[in-house]
């Protein structure tokens, strides 16, 4: 490990024994409550419990991982890695430009843990805050892309370009399989979208657009037959060569031929530029990583995606959309999500189930801040600085490329370009080598005169010129008196946009922050409570393990620069890769997939690319996978997004793998089949006797088989899956591995493979070191995908070592034992293994109480509410049921809280059940209760207000108060509204006008 002693920096030095072991920080349950844990279960130590719940023949508790550092000593090998770093004025562009997040955000969103340690909002009626954050975020879409919807983000810019991709292919007809994408497009992004397509069956051609005149037809050139097979057309707004071209013509004649246009989209840009839907375009996609989202070696940034109309149920990912409450006022909610792989699975618009929802919201609220006045004026600034820079390079003799632009200038240097890029960082900026003969310059927020003069000092231009252009630059001001300064007269702007008040109402910062404070204030995050959804591992997310993700040294390095200076960043990366492939028993690990479904896609990506090296000329394709009916939708939605044919292998009443039904589909698929994709512990909650016996079947039949890495926190420490008969797994760092949900992302979910996957892992066309030359394409567009966001579970490990993290497993699975133990009088819990016991999880059945009293599971998730929790994961894997998972870092006082309430639910439920209150309204089927209701003048139900509002007394000195009552899901599908609503929507009603008007 790279340990900064080549620096002069005296270490922090901590006498022993002084400061405590983080795992007990981590862990909730201290010792003497854990024995009091097991004694309930009738065991004497943790050892005991795992032995009687992991089966034998796949446990396997060695770790060979560093020792635990405290919290101190790791704070202090993170500077080291941070120093071994070296930030660079970045002028290399590429999809990713240096921008300033104002400090009010950094302090009060990116670093506060009632925004990061939020769920994915499915329980709108707690998550109205961010709801409201991400509607400002699709409004903010909307309005400079000039479509009607957009969604609620995507994992990166060349990940939305794939994905419209597939919404092109999808409503393609008459066996189309071209996708045309413009040569002036990101080569990440061209990459990505040619990874997805050849999975599809889909090719991807390069089309010339440059050559057509400006407002012609670019397509001219393509020939017929081509046009006559393409289902789509990518074209880049503007591309990585800086140039703006008027492409309405080219759009025209696309859509005549059929062809679905997307246009990828600098969104700074279109503050000065004509919209993409003005120009014609179908789709828009990009990044709004410029919006205030440092470049973090390549990421967490959101990407975007907008449709026009007539497109919204093929949108990928999440959709917010706005209905109502059961008092009839507006509510935020998820919208259209039987489009979504939770319920479509193989047949879903995508395999997204994590997006980007803090970076998402970090950029929705620099656009708050700024409005639409100061958007624009920082793109006038970078494209004032874009203009003087060309102008001092044409002074100084440089030719330059086109001559309309917005932040980039390509400027020649015949055999030299290197030279220049080499000189420009010895004069203290970043540039980019596009070939020998050409170098690429892009302005930014942050580019300030002296990057100018740099650049100007790369290319040999005289000080003189140069003076004489700085000299006029002082009497012109920093920002041009006229946005058309290199802009093509027929592409600037001229209609509004972000007009709503929420884009106008928080200039000061002390109005800033009150918003982010009362929207912060709306929801119910991992601070103020359990999170038990299972299948999420809502654990803590440390402070120490964030404090790194903000400093400059890891925030200000680009993805593109030159490695020498991310060298910590390199050593961290190979660290962590290291470290996941130990735990688990693989023989490599590729950190790309920024969230667990692109994990699952690479995984399933090496599965096919290793049978298409490994299959004999003349047999059959083998591209039939095998999956529970009991897996997560998600999947078999990567599974048909990597080509294969899904094949769904039934479960027996046990919860388990029907072994029978698997041998039988086994043989009858056995010259085609791919893979099995099973998780384990299994999605009910079970550690399977039979894993073992399945992945022999698949092996035997010629397939490979995938473990989903899901439920890896009930593993670590016990057992490994690349050692008990598994190929490959994707892994979920934001579960595992302590990085935060952030409200639905950002995540990480790296791809880990056994020795034969090895050279199918994935790779990326800028930088040969982020994978393998043989292997499947990128599948994000960053190389080593978030790794802004690493260090969380590089600190981790570190802080836990092989023991901490052996004890934080069988914690998670004591916790769920104790809760399964405590709640089983009260609701039958469907499935355990051995011994009774289940895994880190078990699901409540609560369909037996349902038939006996009329409540229903939704009733129970929102009386929870009122009791001060969220609710466990509902309705999965089996309809009617609750999956609770408490993980270990919650302590007995909080796990006894929630077995509380549940148990005074259930007596409530009881009540409804013998007549004491009717079925259509008693406190569970009119739960959330807001404080609005409760202190109405006027109360006509049969249950008293203190049982509403206070049904435990511990609630009276400690209350979370929801926004709205329960959230009337189908009017949202029927009324959609995806932007923010206007304000009169939100008005209080007026009894009394007449005295309204006298006041003043």
């Amino acid at each position: 490990m790279h340990d900064g002693s080549e620096q002069n920096v005296p270490p922090v030095v901590v006498p022993p024994g002084s400061y405590p072991r983080f795992a007990d920080r981590h862990i909730g349950p201290d010792h003497s409550a854990r024995k009091a844990m097991l004694a309930t279960l009738g065991h004497d130590s943790l050892r005991s419990l795992t032995d009687a719940a992991v089966p034998a023949l796949i446990a396997d508790r060695s770790l060979d991982l560093p020792l635990a550092l405290d919290e101190p000593a790791v704070l202090a090998a993170l500077r080291a890695l941070g120093r071994a770093n070296r930030p660079v004025p970045s002028m290399i562009g590429l999809g990713f430009h240096p921008a300033v997040m104002p400090g009010v955000i950094q302090r009060n969103v990116l670093e506060n843990p009632a925004w990061y340690t939020a769920y994915t909002p499915y329980q709108p009626e707690i998550s109205q805050g961010r709801l409201e954050a991400l509607l400002n975020f699709q409004t903010m879409i909307t309005d400079l892309t000039g479509l009607a919807v957009a969604g609620a983000s995507l994992l990166d810019e060349p990940t939305a370009a794939a994905e419209a991709m597939q919404i092109a292919l999808r409503r393609a007809r008459g066996g189309r399989r071209v996708y045309l994408v413009d040569a002036d497009t990101l080569p990440q992004t061209i990459a990505v979208v040619a990874t997805r397509a050849e999975a599809l069956g889909a090719t991807v051609h390069l089309v010339d657009l440059s050559d057509g005149p400006s407002g012609g037809d670019g397509l001219a050139a393509v020939p017929a037959e081509l046009l006559d097979a393409a289902f789509g057309l990518l074209v880049s707004y503007p591309g990585p060569s800086g140039a703006l071209r008027e492409h309405r013509e080219v759009f025209a004649r696309a859509r005549e031929r059929g062809l679905l246009v997307t246009v990828a989209a600098d969104l700074l840009a279109l503050t000065l530029l004509r919209s993409p839907g003005e120009l014609g375009a179908d789709i828009a996609v990009g990044s709004t990583q410029r919006f205030g989202l440092p470049l973090s070696f390549g990421g967490p940034h959101a990407g975007y995606l907008a449709v026009r109309s007539g497109l919204e149920r093929t949108l990928p990912g999440r959709l917010v959309g706005v209905s109502i409450d059961a008092a009839g006022d507006p509510a935020y909610r998820l919208t259209l999500q039987t489009r979504e792989q939770h319920i479509r699975r193989e047949k879903a618009t995508s395999n997204i189930c994590t997006a980007q929802v803090l970076p998402a919201v970090l950029a929705s609220m620099y656009a708050v801040y700024h409005g639409p006045q100061g958007l624009a004026g920082i793109a006038r600034r970078v494209h004032g600085l874009a203009v003087r820079l060309a102008e001092g390079l044409r002074v100084g003799g440089v030719t330059l490329g086109d001559s309309s632009f917005f932040d980039t200038v390509i400027a020649a240097a015949p055999g030299r370009a290197g030279e220049v890029v080499a000189a420009a960082l010895e004069h203290g900026v970043n540039i980019r080598l596009v070939d020998d003969d050409h170098v690429g310059i892009s302005c930014n927020e942050t580019t300030v005169e002296a990057d100018l003069r740099a650049v100007w000092a790369a290319f040999g231009v005289p000080p003189a010129a140069a003076a004489e252009v700085t000299a006029q630059a002082e009497l012109d001001g920093p920002i041009p008196t006229t946005t058309a300064v290199a802009l093509p007269t027929e592409l600037v702007r001229t209609d509004r946009y972000l007009e709503h008040p929420v884009f106008h109402e928080h200039r000061s910062e002390t109005a800033m922050l009150r918003y982010l404070r009362r929207l912060s204030d709306l929801d119910l995050a991992l601070d103020r409570g359990m999170i038990p959804l299972g299948s999420c591992t809502m654990k803590l997310n440390a402070t120490t393990e964030m404090a790194a993700v903000t400093w400059p040294e890891f925030a200000d390095i680009h993805p593109y620069a030159p490695l020498d200076q991310a060298a910590g960043y390199l050593t961290l990366i190979r660290d962590l890769e290291e470290w996941l492939a130990r735990i688990t028993g693989y023989a490599g690990v590729s950190v790309q997939p920024n969230a667990g479904s692109q994990g699952e896609l690479a995984g399933l990506l090496a599965i096919r690319a290793y049978h298409r090296d490994h299959t004999p000329a003349g047999a059959p394709v083998r591209d039939v996978c095998l999956i529970p009916s009991s897996a997560h939708g998600t999947n078999a939605a990567s599974a048909a997004m990597a080509g294969m044919r899904v094949v769904v292998v039934a479960c027996d009443a046990d919860g388990n793998v029907d072994l029978d039904d698997l041998a039988r589909a086994a043989r009858t698929h056995t010259e085609v089949l791919a893979a099995l994709m099973v998780t384990y512990p299994s999605t009910h909650g079970v550690y399977e006797e039979g894993i073992g016996q399945a992945c022999a079947l698949v092996h035997e039949a010629g397939g490979l088989v995938y473990v989903d890495g899901a439920n890896l926190n009930a593993l670590v420490g016990l057992a490994k899956p690349g050692q008990f008969g598994a190929d490959v797994s994707h892994l979920n760092l934001h579960k595992t591995f302590c990085i935060p949900h952030g409200g639905g992302g950002p995540g990480v979910g790296p791809v880990a493979v056994g020795e034969k996957l090895l050279p199918y892992l994935p790779n990326h066309p800028l930088r040969a070191e982020a994978g393998p030359a043989t292997g499947v394409g990128p599948i994000s567009g960053s190389p080593w995908g978030s790794a802004g966001i690493l260090m969380i579970p590089w600190a981790y490990i570190q802080m836990m070592g092989a023991d901490g993290l052996r004890e934080a497993t069988s914690v998670a699975v004591l916790n769920a034992n104790y809760i399964a133990h405590r709640l089983r009088p009260h609701y039958p819990v469907l499935y355990s293994g051995r011994g009774g016991l289940v895994a880190h999880e078990c699901i409540l059945d609560l369909r037996p109480l349902t038939r006996a009293t009329g409540v229903t599971v939704d009733d129970v998730a929102k009386r929870l509410i009122d009791y001060g929790f969220h609710a466990p994961t509902m309705s999965f894997p089996v309809a009617g049921t609750l999956m609770v998972e408490p993980t270990e870092s919650e302590d007995l006082g909080e796990i006894d809280r929630f077995c509380d309430a549940m148990t005074a639910i259930r007596a409530e439920a009881d009540k409804v059940g013998d007549g004491t209150w009717p079925l259509e309204d008693n406190p569970l089927r009119n739960a959330p209760h807001t404080a609005a209701m409760v202190t109405a003048d006027e109360w006509a139900h049969p249950y008293p207000r203190s049982v509403a509002a206070y049904p435990v007394a511990t609630l009276r000195t400690g209350k979370y108060w929801p926004p709205v009552r329960r959230i009337d899901g189908a009017y949202g599908d029927r009324n959609l509204m995806c932007t923010c609503p206007p304000v009169a929507s939100f008005a209080e009603p007026v009894d009394e006008p007449a005295t309204l008007a006298t006041v003043g």
